[in-house]
């Protein structure tokens, strides 16, 4: 696992978050497997940090349902099943067609895509999606989470509401979760992962949102129609 180094002004809460957020890259990643159990007094060794930090972080994650908590042992890493990753997309189709349904039908609530703040928004957006659409063409997962949970956090707040893009932030997360530990066993990716972005970005830069609604079902459909495939692999 990468270290942490810290000195005394990070704060203890910002410390929680560095250990929260390097240990999600971890499970992300892959190095921390499904199932695998560790101890508080274990990753507070790992990062050189004390132990109430680790213990807060690795509370965080379990109440984000990356990790589960084992009475008197420690935690270990969740294992998610198919069923799961379909249930996930299902609540993600939901809530994001009624998002952009919301768009189409009252389009005087939403800001002209030539408001000057979200043109610049969907500039930075739209350089996100071209790097996460050339991952998931050459199949590289690790680039492409990245990129991609970026991509959809920051789309997300083009519509004005912090809770519900903060809610679909830690779906994605917990989606990406799930289908890393179902995809890395899939070997080449290639042609596998939903690579669209840039043409959700270019609908919404005209103010087409039919069109960019269009796109985010196709997104859903294709991610619904992977976990059938994975399930049939």
């Amino acid at each position: 696992m990468p270290g942490i180094s810290g000195n005394g002004a990070v704060t203890r809460s910002t410390l929680r978050q560095q250990i929260a957020d390097a240990l999600r890259d971890e499970v992300l990643a892959g190095r921390l497997q499904p199932g695998q159990e560790f101890t508080v007094k274990e990753i507070a060794e790992q990062y050189g940090v004390s132990a109430t930090p680790v213990r807060e972080a690795l509370v965080d994650l379990s109440a984000q349902g990356l990790l589960e908590a084992d009475q008197h042992r420690g935690f270990h890493v969740r294992e998610y099943s198919l069923h799961d990753l379909y249930d996930m997309i299902k609540a993600r189709a939901l809530i994001t067609d009624g998002m952009f349904q919301a768009a189409v039908s009252a389009p005087q609530e939403f800001r002209r895509p030539d408001d000057p703040y979200v043109k610049a928004t969907l500039t930075g957006v739209r350089r996100r999606g071209e790097e996460a659409q050339r991952a998931a063409t050459a199949g590289d997962l690790s680039v492409l989470i990245g990129y991609d949970l970026r991509f959809w956090r920051e789309l997300g707040a083009l519509f004005g509401n912090p809770y519900l893009s903060d809610f679909l932030n830690r779906l994605r997360v917990q989606f990406w979760v799930c289908a890393v530990q179902h995809l890395r066993r899939r070997g080449d990716l290639r042609g596998l992962l939903w690579s669209s972005h840039t043409e959700l970005v270019d609908a919404m830069a005209r103010g087409d949102a039919p069109a960019a609604r269009a796109i985010v079902a196709a997104y859903n459909a294709h991610d619904l129609a992977l976990v059938e495939r994975l399930a049939t692999a």
